[in-house]
């Protein structure tokens, strides 16, 4: 039997794709003041219509679905999460933090900083660890290294992978303060959201474990958000691996959330605590019946 003629392929697209109708509207041969005004454009194309207050809901669809594609497209499977400080130093900024600091108050908000950069050590190797590991299962990558994009923790996960020669995820936001991409983010997979309620969502569509590290309202909100996921059963257990037992036991009591009965003791074993990067990868590993 003889090829059918394109024209005529019964699984051919019919109808021409966006790109190429944004081309023949870029063609038009006429330059009138219709053609010109802002109600003309193609609506796909007209910023300031999608930037109105009614399309919200369009912005909320369009900040779902585009992650989603990327990551997709990427064959990232499932992702290991990493929450924490944008303050918390590196080991070689410590000078810098401690030089920049000029009153008392500002210097002992300097040293509990400094103090704490072992966080960020733990979160480098952690990172570099799950890396190193490779894991593919069903052609899809799996426990991939996923931040908040910005710096502190954040980059301390994606300089990890990327010590590893690993791809890692950075899911940044627009605040406004300017908070650019750490250096170590994967291009490709460094996304850039305007609703804290779709970066949250997408931190979780495809985590499989949670490192928390210390840090401030953010991260409090993110861990909050994902325990209250996982008691009310909105969400399947998975990891919760709070680094820091001094630090989480002096700034949220726990404990005390049980004793006035507004969770039950149960609940308590919703996450883990942790000091290493070893310990963490070890509940990993021990949840999922993985080799260590």
């Amino acid at each position: 039997m003889s090829e059918k003629p394109h024209d005529h392929d019964l699984v051919d697209h019919k109808f021409y794709h966006a790109d190429a109708e944004a081309s023949f509207a870029d063609s038009a041969p006429d330059d009138t003041p219709q053609t010109r005004h802002p109600s003309y454009k193609l609506a796909f194309r007209d910023t300031e219509f999608l930037l109105r207050e009614e399309l919200r809901p369009v912005r909320f669809q369009l900040e779902l679905l585009k992650p989603e594609m990327v990551l997709e497209e990427a064959r990232v499977g499932s992702t290991l999460v990493m929450y924490g400080s944008a303050r918390i130093p590196a080991p070689e900024q410590i000078d810098d933090v401690m030089a920049r600091a000029k009153t008392p108050e500002e210097k002992k908000i300097a040293e509990k900083l400094a103090e704490k950069s072992r966080y960020y050590v733990e979160a480098h190797k952690l990172a570099k660890l799950v890396s190193e590991k490779s894991i593919i299962e069903n052609g899809l990558r799996q426990f991939v290294i996923c931040s908040g994009g910005g710096p502190s923790i954040m980059e301390a996960a994606n300089r990890g992978a990327s010590e590893a020669g690993a791809e890692s995820v950075g899911l940044n936001i627009v605040l406004p303060h300017e908070q650019a991409p750490n250096a170590y983010v994967t291009p490709y997979l460094s996304l850039n959201f305007h609703y804290f309620a779709l970066r949250k969502m997408h931190f979780l569509i495809r985590a499989r474990a949670v490192a928390v590290f210390p840090g401030g309202f953010g991260t409090c909100d993110e861990l909050f958000e994902l325990l209250t996921l996982i008691q009310t059963g909105k969400m399947k257990p998975i990891p919760v691996l709070l680094f820091g037992k001094s630090f989480w036991d002096r700034v949220i009591n726990f404990e005390a959330l049980v004793e006035e009965g507004t969770i039950n003791a149960a609940d308590l074993d919703l996450f883990q605590r942790v000091e290493t990067a070893e310990q963490a990868w070890k509940h990993i590993a021990k949840f999922y019946e993985l080799e260590g």
